[in-house]
């Protein structure tokens, strides 16, 4: 039988495991959020296009997800972008934006500040 104080010491650790985990995920959603940010100014999308093309780049180049987004956050500071995902990004702006129209979301252009133009 185990005791109280074995008891609280895997309770505890399990709960440090779990801040361990959930830190993990704010710095990964803080990271994809910024990548959004960049594929969004790069192509000229709205931010939903921005996710489904960083989406698009991480499936189509087999890079995990949060790998594609750091690469996408350092390519302005570092003046470059590997290859793979350089080449991936064109065709990620085009499905997005075919993606988009497919799903018959609103042209950005047509909304300014939540009213019509």
């Amino acid at each position: 039988m185990i005791g109280r104080d074995e008891q609280a010491a895997d309770q505890l650790t399990a709960l440090q495991e779990e801040v361990g985990h959930l830190r993990q995920a704010l710095i990964s959603h803080a990271l994809i959020d910024q990548a959004i940010g960049v594929v969004i100014t790069l192509g000229g999308l709205r931010p939903e296009q921005g996710w489904d093309a960083l989406k698009h780049m991480s499936q189509h180049t087999n890079i995990k997800l949060r790998e594609v987004a750091r690469c996408m956050v350092e390519w302005p500071a570092r003046g470059r972008v590997p290859e793979v995902i350089r080449r991936a990004l064109p065709a990620a702006v085009e499905y997005a934006r075919t993606r988009a129209d497919a799903d018959g979301r609103e042209d950005a252009r047509e909304v300014r500040c939540g009213r019509p133009a």
